[in-house]
């Protein structure tokens, strides 16, 4: 009788072949998480609120009165869009 022969039984391959299978499964969410992952982006921790506004503004989603009235607050803290000479 050898050291490993402890009288393995058919349950017991389909037992760790269903393990290996399940680990596979997780290393491979694991990887496609991990690509999936944005790492290099504006949404970053690097992303400064000047930066999101403009993108929103270059998007379309918000309109240019709209745009300086959020960029005033952000520069000055306060609500009053710059005056026109500025622009």
């Amino acid at each position: 009788m050898n050291w490993y022969d402890h009288h393995t039984s058919g349950w017991d391959y389909t037992l760790m072949t269903l393990t290996m299978l399940a680990l596979g499964a997780v290393l491979i969410a694991a990887l496609v998480l991990l690509l999936r992952h944005p790492s290099t982006g504006t949404r970053g921790a690097d992303a400064s609120p000047e930066r999101l506004l403009g993108e929103r503004f270059a998007r379309g989603e918000i309109d240019d009165d709209e745009y300086f009235r959020r960029l005033s607050v952000l520069e000055h803290g306060h609500g009053k869009p710059p005056s026109k000479k500025a622009r």
